[in-house]
């Protein structure tokens, strides 16, 4: 068996939940390195780079339909329309700007996609997301005026060993707008998130090893 499919086949394993979608974070392998995961049927890829992504994905999602492809990085409004060509779902989104972009482009493109707003959750300013106090007035610009199809929340939470505490707040905030999903874990804390509702997981050096592949 292929190494990066034993290791994706332990991880399901350890998650053991069919509600729990995992997102294979692709991002800096070779489409060679992530193949065999295509190949035996997994669906969900996370890419957070746009360039990157359309280089390695665009053909690849016109052969097989099945895939849907995850923007996790922090998206810019000047990539925002290729974005919108290519991903199926858009964990980034944290500011009035690029939403209206978004909004522009699903118009004009006829296209809808699927969102997460990405929350600060520790309030740390060298990372994206839109503010606990925020969110609300957010999510109702985007919902409601935008008509942008937000699913979730989603966080990086700050690593400071506190991630369950961050992890519950998210949970409860995405519960308080009625959303369904919840992007949150990742190969350190995956075990965490699951406890507290976790719809989607974004699994990288545990799946495909350490970052050493370029495309």
């Amino acid at each position: 068996m292929d190494l990066v499919v034993s290791n994706f086949e332990k991880l399901k394993n350890k998650i053991n939940n069919n509600n729990i979608n995992i997102i294979a974070v692709s991002k800096s392998f070779s489409y060679d390195h992530i193949k065999p995961l295509v190949e035996m049927g997994h669906n969900h890829f996370g890419e957070n780079k746009v360039q990157e992504a359309f280089i390695k994905w665009s053909k690849i999602k016109v052969m097989k339909k099945n895939i849907n492809l995850h923007m996790i990085g922090r998206l810019q409004s000047n990539k925002a329309k290729e974005a919108i060509n290519l991903f199926d779902f858009i964990h980034s989104l944290d500011n009035p700007k690029l939403a209206v972009l978004l909004a522009k482009f699903e118009n004009s493109l006829q296209i809808k996609r699927k969102y997460f707003i990405q929350v600060n959750v520790g309030r740390e300013k060298q990372k994206s997301g839109i503010m606990i106090e925020q969110l609300d007035s957010f999510y109702n610009f985007c919902f409601k005026d935008l008509k942008l199809n937000v699913v979730g929340l989603m966080a990086i939470p700050p690593n400071d060993g506190n991630s369950s505490k961050h992890f519950k707040n998210l949970m409860e905030l995405n519960y308080s707008l009625g959303l369904k999903e919840l992007s949150m874990g990742m190969s350190e804390d995956f075990k965490d998130a699951i406890n507290y509702n976790t719809t989607f997981v974004r699994i990288g050096s545990a799946i495909f090893g350490p970052r050493v592949q370029r495309i």
